[in-house]
This record gives structure tokens, sequence and C-alpha cells, in this order.
């Protein structure tokens, strides 16, 4: 990966790519840092810290800008919701998916459209939902001006942030490298790695700091009895001890190597091309395969699926509501708390259900089948035409199931762990670190491709 990224640095044209979308990224970061005005910043950093449930994992996805109240608070997460259910709303509605087939260029930038609109809109509600949340812990001051006013400013200025944000993805897209919004993403997250990294350090200090505190010892240094216990108790919970660091280093490494693997590895389905005779020459003959990658739909489906499945617990965080919180709405987070049995089934179908979607969109065995039939390819021992392509839809079936598995393990490991361990921050890391090498994988590729295209020496040696 450092040799390809030092051989596009040679690329002058990739070189300002480069350049491009690492100032992008200093807005991003910038951006992050900017406080949206009339919220107690301090005091909300330090709840929003303290949480390990959907709020503590929208704050990893912010890069800790949802917990400072800062105008990329949302970051992109209203345009991932948006594109989800344009794209399911293509699927169904029959006017849609026609102006996606058949509209070509000016059909795409309808859609695109429609998306940008719809992220507006989502991200009202989210900013409206957010106004709630910091409203109803007494975080906002408004300084004696009008409450309607200050409720309006705070939420136009996460609403303007989370639209910049889907402009500036968009820019990265067209002029840098990788797909911009996935960047930004994997940004967000690699900023918050050496908070997580202090983390540990923490939880291993207090796990130091344990050893040999006593209930007894604290009574005898004036503290109450049940005051002790629960200092003890609260110490616990934050406490790492080295065996757990260990198994969590480990359990990464092995993570990184594994998403490595499989994003690498395909199924090749080898082709055989005709020969035919034009003029005096003689065309094809030739042996070439058709690659089907076994994770074809990328980080992709991870990130919809935990926008899908923790929509419900963002909805009753942005309220108010907590885990504790008596009725529907308390029970409702309990039920899908990120350590919780059923939000880990949930995650899992969905990330299943995405895998096969996005499947779907990226190969469709009919039209590849009558494209190697157009141009005089077979599939030794097949038919041209539909035996083609049922074999190919046979095959993607078989693929596609064994990568959502692979992602759904993956994707599930760190809950589980984080459960066994009682160290809940695991189910966040796990998933930062799964999106972070899949964006840094695809984006490697895209500039390998880049460079292929331009015969670059030093990449094809």
């Amino acid at each position: 990966m450092i040799q390809t990224i030092r051989n596009a640095w040679r690329v002058p044209e990739l070189k300002k790519k480069m350049l491009f979308t690492i100032m992008a990224l200093l807005i991003f970061r910038l951006g992050s840092a900017i406080p949206v005005p009339y919220i107690d910043g301090a005091s909300l950093k330090q709840y929003i810290d303290s949480q390990t449930g959907i709020l503590g994992l929208m704050n990893a996805m912010s890069g800790s800008a949802f917990s400072m109240a800062t105008v990329f608070a949302l970051s992109i997460q209203p345009y991932i919701n948006s594109s989800i259910i344009i794209q399911l709303l293509t699927v169904a509605i029959p006017a849609l998916e026609r102006l996606q087939r058949e509209g070509g260029e000016e059909g795409r930038k309808k859609i695109a459209s429609i998306t940008r609109y719809t992220t507006v809109a989502i991200a009202l509600l989210q900013g409206f939902g957010y106004y709630t949340l910091v409203n109803s812990y007494g975080l906002v001051n408004g300084g004696g001006l009008n409450a309607f006013w200050v409720g309006l400013v705070i939420v136009i200025s996460f609403t303007a942030g989370s639209a910049f944000l889907m402009w500036l993805g968009e820019q990265i897209t067209e002029f840098g490298i990788g797909n911009g919004i996935s960047i930004i993403l994997f940004a967000g997250i690699v900023s918050r790695f050496p908070r997580m990294l202090m983390d540990g350090i923490n939880g291993l200090r207090t796990w130091i700091s344990l050893q040999g505190t006593t209930v007894e010892g604290l009574v005898e240094q004036g503290m109450t009895e049940e005051s002790a216990k629960s200092y003890i108790e609260i110490m616990k919970q934050s406490a790492l001890a080295p065996w757990m660091l260990a198994l969590v280093v480990i359990g990464m490494l092995a993570l990184v190597v594994f998403i490595v693997y499989i994003n690498n590895a395909e199924r090749r389905i080898p082709v055989q091309y005709a020969k035919r005779v034009v003029g005096r020459k003689m065309y094809g003959g030739q042996s070439t395969h058709i690659p089907m990658k076994v994770s074809m739909a990328g980080v992709m489906p991870i990130i919809f699926a935990q926008s899908i499945a923790s929509l419900p617990a963002t909805i009753c965080g942005f309220m108010g509501i907590t885990k504790d919180s008596p009725g529907f709405g308390g029970g409702l987070m309990k039920v899908f708390d990120t350590a919780a049995p059923f939000y880990s089934i949930l995650y899992f179908l969905l990330i299943v259900g995405f895998s096969y979607f996005y499947s779907t969109m990226a190969f469709n065995p009919i039209e590849v089948a009558n494209n190697l039939k157009k141009n005089g390819g077979f599939i030794p021992g097949l038919r041209p035409g539909k035996p083609t392509a049922d074999f190919l839809m046979k095959v993607l079936n078989k693929i596609t199931m064994f990568g959502a598995l692979y992602l759904s393990v993956i994707a599930i490991a760190p809950i589980i762990t984080g459960n066994l361990v009682r160290y809940q921050s695991l189910a966040i890391g796990g998933t930062s670190v799964i999106i972070v090498v899949g964006v840094a994988l695809e984006t490697v590729k895209q500039m390998e491709a880049q460079m292929l295209m331009r015969h670059y020496k030093g990449f094809l040696e």
C-alpha cells in the first residue's frame, strides 16, 4: 500500500488529486472543530463520551464532532440514509428504475438531485432531533433570546454542515482520490484512533489501580461502605485487564488480515472466444476469465446496515430517552442497544440483505451472458444465452452468501467479544476497523487502476 502511494505521488495528475483530497479532509477536520452557537459543548461532550450505545457509535462515525456539537456533528449520516432510501425506491418504483437504467447521464443526474434534496430533508429532521436532545438535558443557552430563534439557528447550522459535507464528498469523488463519502467517513474514524488508544491505556491504568483495592481499605480511608462498593463497581466498568488488551490487539490485527485476504479473493469463470475471420485477419480464439469478487459489495452493506439498525435508537437518543427511561422508549433503547442480542441479529440480517442487494446491482448475469454471446464468447461446457446466465446467477448467489456471511461475522464478532469481556467500546472499535480497512483497500485499488491505465512502469514492475 505504501509503495502504491509513493508511485502515485510521482504521477503529476494523481499527485494533484491526492493534494485535493488532503485539502478537502483538512477542511472537514477544521469544520469538525467549529462549535454551533448556543450549545454548552463541554457538558455535552462529557455526557456523550460516557455513552457506549448508539450515541457513542454516532460520535465515532463523526470523528467526535457529534459530542462537541460542531457544524459537522451529523457528519455524512443523512446522505447515507438518503442513498439507502433512494436506492431501495429505485428498485420498488418502476419510474425511478427506468430513469436509472434508460435515462443515461441525464437520468443519473436527476437521481443524484433527488438524493441531495432527500439528504437536506433528513438533515433537517436529525438536526431537530439533535436540538431536542441537547435541550432535554438543559444544554441550550440562548442568552435571553427567543427559544424559536435559538432552535432555528441550531437546526439550520447542523443541516448546513451536513449539506456542505455532502457537496465536499462529491467534489472528492470528482476531483480527488476514491469515493468522497467513504473518504470522509474514513477520516472521521481515523481521527478517533489516538483517543481509542488513550482509552485503552487509561483502562489498563484503572485495572492496575484496582489491584489490592478493597472495600475495607476504602472504608479505612474515610469512605462509607456503600460509597466504597459503588466506587469499585464504577472503576471495574472502565478497567481493562492486560489479557483483555492483548485480546483486543490480536483480534484487531487478525481482523485486518482477514479483511485484506477476503477482499482480494475472487472466483474466476473461464471464458473462451470463438475464432472468426474478418478479411484476411483472424480474430478471437483467446481464453480469458470473468472475475467475480467474493466481497463484491465492499464495505457499503456494513455502513448501510449500521444506519438502518441504529435508526430507532437514534430517534430515541435525540429525544433524550435512555435505557433507564421508563415506558416504551426505555425498552426500545434496551432492545436496540449496540450490545443487545436483538441488535446483533438485526445487524447480521441487514448486512446479508444489503450484500445481496449490492451484488445484484453490481453484477447482472443476464447482461453479462448477452454481452458474451454478442462478442462470440462462451463458458466451456455451457450454451450461450440463458444457460450461461443461469450458471452465472448460481455462482453469484454462492459467492454473495459467503461474502455476506464474512461481513456479518467480522461485524458481529467484536460485539460478542465486548459482551464477554464487558468492554462495550469493542463493538464500536470493531465496526470502525472494518470500515477503515475496507475504504483504504478500495481507495488503493482505484489508485492502482488509474496508474495501470497510464502504463506506469514503476507500478507494473
